[in-house]
């Protein structure tokens, strides 16, 4: 009787110590993960042959019964601000999920999608107007940051390395990915396992090592997910999608508001912020006429006032399920003069990549 075939272990699940067990499994020296893990992360490689000292039976292994394929392209669309790109991936089972490769003044961010549509059904958002339809995997969500590493090796100028540090030997000559921001499709507390152990993976020393403060998680409140944060200390970054200061009006812009009501969200922000010790971002989108006044300002400045935290200021981008209109710049300044007032500090968010919807809210997985 013929055994079932069984998909092969993606090795961009594992973490390096996951990585060690199965090579110590095979009846390997675990030294040979920290091979396979410095030719795939920091080379980006899948070449195990190539890697001096493996045993050939463990390479051999490698290619049997494991996988580190990185998504495939289904479309690349470059925006005319000279500094977004995003991509479409194709995932195994025909979904299809956004990436965004965004470009600023001395850094590189990746801004990476946890799962292929929403549940959250956020009305502005192209990604809450497709509605849910599964959970990404940890082995995808790491694929993601791969792709975009992936891509600035491949646009990477034909120039020496200048240094010899860990950071900046022969394997860094390319442009190094620096930030990443849990904010394309999904939400990414809802599938809290699988987006924290891709953050852990993307963290590792001897891979990508991305800082704890370059990663940015942002949830439209689900209590859950952030009281487990707070109580597992985990150190990235979290971002709070308000978009309104009272139940009624938060409710009719953020559906998932109907479940944990925004006096709930308040005592689970005061209680993340005071156990790590740190400032909430809060995203508040500009829509004109809805969220955009004086009063709405004011509302903000009150309901902050016990929160450490900082205010992003996002003017509407455009989807085709919504008619709400972006807030001008004499608005957003105004919002900003207010809060001031209140000590609260906000930024408006420099708006990337309108033009070919890859701004935020503007992701969906649609091939038109």
């Amino acid at each position: 009787m013929t055994a079932p075939s069984t998909s092969p272990l993606s090795l961009l699940g594992l973490t390096r110590a996951e990585l060690g067990e199965l090579v110590s499994d095979w009846g390997f020296k675990t030294v040979h993960a920290g091979k396979i893990w410095r030719h795939l992360y920091l080379e980006g490689r899948t070449d195990w042959e190539a890697i001096y000292g493996l045993p050939g039976e463990l390479c051999r292994k490698l290619y049997a019964e494991t996988t580190a394929e990185l998504l495939p392209i289904a479309r690349e669309t470059h925006s005319s601000d000279g500094f977004t790109r995003k991509y479409l991936l194709a995932l195994h089972d025909g979904h299809k999920i956004e990436t965004v490769l965004m470009r600023y003044s001395g850094r590189v961010t990746a801004c990476v999608s946890s799962q292929v549509g929403c549940a959250m059904g956020c009305v502005f958002c192209a990604t809450g107007q497709m509605g849910y339809t599964r959970h990404l995997t940890t082995a995808e969500i790491v694929a993601q940051t791969l792709h975009v590493d992936r891509i600035l090796r491949e646009t990477a100028p034909e120039t020496p390395a200048l240094a010899e540090s860990d950071h900046d030997s022969p394997h860094h000559r390319h442009e190094r990915l620096r930030n990443i921001v849990l904010m394309g499709m999904g939400e990414p507390l809802h599938n809290y396992d699988a987006v924290i152990k891709a953050t852990q993976i993307l963290r590792e020393p001897g891979g990508l090592a991305l800082g704890a403060k370059k990663i940015t998680l942002s949830t439209v409140g689900v209590v859950p997910g952030i009281l487990r944060l707070a109580e597992e200390r985990q150190p990235i970054y979290l971002a709070v999608s308000l978009h309104a200061a009272t139940q009624e009006k938060r409710a009719a812009i953020v559906p998932a508001a109907r479940k944990w009501k925004l006096d709930q969200l308040m005592d689970a922000c005061r209680y993340y912020a005071e156990r790590m010790q740190r400032r909430i971002f809060f995203e508040w989108t500009l829509i004109e006429g809805e969220n955009d006044r004086p009063e709405d300002a004011h509302a903000v400045g009150q309901l902050l006032q016990t929160v450490p935290g900082q205010v992003n200021l996002i003017p509407l981008n455009p989807t085709n399920g919504y008619a709400g209109q972006p807030s001008d710049n004499t608005a957003a300044k105004r919002f900003q003069e207010i809060l001031a007032t209140y000590g609260l500090p906000s930024t408006i968010r420099q708006r990337r990549g309108i033009d070919i919807a890859a701004g935020c809210g503007q992701l969906a997985s649609a091939e038109g």
